[in-house]
């Protein structure tokens, strides 16, 4: 048991390096120009590196404590699917070029310690997906594969109440299982070194703790936690099925169609951004509006921008949760068009 916590805790501190490197004459808050420009002088290949070792370091130190019980299995299982959701979003900023210096060390990052142990599939397709379709079309029908996804998951208008309660874990229920298992299996079909990937981390986590390691340290984090939440992310990413239309810059536009989670409650905020909504992903708002600002920077763009559209301190709960807002949405009609009469028309 030493040896697991002393990994978890070497993982630990090599993530930090990347975090002290980009955190020097950071502003409180800035503008994009301002921020882009800090982060450009910052950019490098090495602290990228250390800080997705250091999640792969702690992934060792859950699986050697997953033998140890099983009270021990269960928070190996958890805290895996945390470092699964947290190596998402550290490849999703590498989607989109700013995890490391050059673009070819951002693909080969994202493709070796995420896409390909995690069987997703390739980095330019979703570049493509993330950056070309839905980051314009956030939130439009027809446009945005984000919202298809959520549609598909019975997130529609007119949706009963228990069909949208099941497609607020929609991971977690049998079509939701298929849909990942589909997934991963497209992701292990795309090249023979992808498979071998999987096969190798499963061959990892079993001499660290047996088939307990495999099980709950990699087969239930990957198959059901991690992706419940990713769910629950996507669904805290925008006012998705009422966003105000808005014209202007960039920012007034994310600003009628994202939302924020926590903006009054600190120790929620805290506990989000180091599990569920972690490296930026709790500012949502500000990354959709400047995408090419790394995580380390969103806090200080958001202090810059005006509000979004909506803020709450609740997911899941009470009447102005981001849940209730969506079922509002999905099951209020829409008011009906009154058609002024057309005085120029002779009356009968």
């Amino acid at each position: 048991m030493l040896l697991a916590v002393t990994l978890i805790t070497a993982g630990v501190l090599l993530r930090q390096a990347d975090r002290a490197h980009f955190a020097r004459r950071r502003p409180r808050a800035g503008s994009s120009a301002d921020l882009i420009a800090l982060q450009r002088a910052r950019a490098n290949n090495l602290t990228p590196l250390l800080l997705l070792a250091g999640q792969w370091v702690q992934i060792t130190g859950w699986w050697l404590l997953a033998a140890h019980g099983p009270l021990l299995a269960t928070a190996a299982a958890l805290g895996v699917a945390v470092h699964f959701r947290h190596l998402q979003e550290i490849s999703h900023f590498a989607v989109h070029g700013v995890l490391a210096r050059t673009p070819r060390t951002n693909l080969l990052l994202a493709e070796i310690f995420a896409h390909h142990p995690l069987a997703l599939g390739p980095v330019p397709e979703r570049r493509r997906r993330h950056v070309r379709d839905h980051h314009p079309n956030a939130t439009l029908p027809g446009a945005d594969p984000n919202l298809a996804e959520l549609h598909r998951a019975g997130l529609r208008p007119g949706a009963t109440t228990l069909r949208f309660a099941a497609a607020l874990v929609h991971p977690l229920t049998p079509s939701g299982i298929r849909a990942t298992l589909t997934s991963v299996a497209g992701g292990l079909g795309h090249s023979p070194a992808r498979a071998a990937t999987a096969v190798a981390v499963i061959a990892a986590a079993y001499p660290a703790g047996g088939w307990t390691a495999v099980i709950c340290g990699v087969l239930i984090p990957r198959l059901l936690i991690y992706p419940q939440l990713a769910w629950l992310s996507l669904l805290g990413e925008h006012t998705w099925f009422d966003p105000e239309h808005r014209t202007g810059t960039p920012a007034q536009i994310e600003a009628g169609r994202c939302l924020r989670l926590y903006p009054q409650s600190r120790l929620l905020a805290a506990l989000a951004a180091a599990t569920w909504l972690p490296y930026g992903d709790l500012h949502h708002y500000a990354h959709s509006a400047h995408p090419a600002v790394r995580w380390n920077y969103l806090p200080a763009l958001e202090r810059h921008l005006t509000p979004p559209h909506f803020t709450t301190d609740s997911l899941l709960i009470g009447p102005r949760s981001v849940a209730a807002r969506h079922h509002r949405a999905l099951t209020t009609p829409a008011p009906a068009t009154v058609v002024a009469p057309d005085r120029t028309a002779p009356e009968v």
